[in-house]
């Protein structure tokens, strides 16, 4: 079985350019094997040559297993707050622009949520935000930018008036929220980092990574903000030595740049 899941893994490598020796072992191989037997394969070798190199559906699978693409508006409210109340008012202070990254933006309900909260307070011609994912579906999903009601039960009343379009099922964002973000394609531990944020939205992806993996995209991101500029992470994700990638912790899972590496 040992040997199965490392021929696995240099399968992938090379035929998606994804490295599951970043991903923590246990959890992503658990998660893979109940996938390949869900699909009636014997083993990952059978699931790789019989299932996602002749079934474009198997492969969007297995891509689908490990992002984990859950997500929804205004998701954990209160660190949003913060983000309103405390952090977005000190980049307003100096930042005449605003260069914002959402990265592992899944379906893209982060991306919107950072939009409609950077409207009330500057022109979003004036605010710049790429949201990137390694699943192209996720991605096409937040393109079209329509959802149902479970993802945006956290939106405040006001801010529901004035960003949705109530539809026969469901809701769709206003389209200058979606003329705010360019959503693109890519791999937090292969692709280069968009460089030069305000501002980097990481938030419960980072929980499944080694940490040789989490090492290298801490530094990344370090590299991609400005001096001054902030880090979002997940509940789960809080950073024990932020000193050591340059940043200081400045409360609610916000941390920001000190210095450069």
């Amino acid at each position: 079985m040992e040997e199965d899941y490392k021929y696995f893994k240099s399968a992938v490598l090379e035929r998606t350019g994804i490295d599951l020796t970043l991903y923590k072992e246990r959890q992503m191989k658990r998660r893979l094997e109940s996938l390949y037997q869900r699909h009636r394969f014997l083993s990952f070798r059978a699931f790789f040559h019989e299932g996602m190199l002749k079934d474009p559906v198997l492969l969007q699978a297995f891509l689908d297993k490990m992002t984990i693409n859950v997500s929804e508006f205004y998701r954990n409210k209160s660190r949003w707050d913060f983000f309103e109340e405390v952090v977005l008012p000190e980049l307003l202070e100096t930042r005449q622009k605003l260069k914002l990254w959402s990265a592992a933006c899944s379906s893209g309900e982060e991306a919107y949520t950072v939009a409609i909260i950077a409207s009330k307070h500057r022109d979003l011609s004036d605010v710049s935000i790429v949201a990137t994912d390694i699943d192209a579906e996720a991605l096409k999903k937040a393109d079209v930018g329509f959802y149902k009601e479970i993802s945006i039960r956290e939106v405040p009343t006001e801010e529901m008036r004035y960003a949705f379009d109530l539809e026969a099922d469901g809701y769709r964002i206003k389209s200058v929220f979606k003329e705010a973000i360019r959503f693109q394609n890519h791999n937090l531990l292969a692709d280069p980092y968009p460089r030069g944020n305000d501002l980097i939205i990481c938030r419960n992806i980072l929980i499944y990574f080694t940490a040789t993996a989490k090492d290298q995209i801490f530094r990344g991101f370090n590299d991609a903000l400005k001096i001054g500029g902030f880090l979002f992470v997940g509940s789960t994700e809080q950073i024990f030595s932020p000193e050591t990638y340059g940043f200081e912790h400045v409360g609610n899972f916000f941390y920001r740049k000190r210095w450069g590496l």
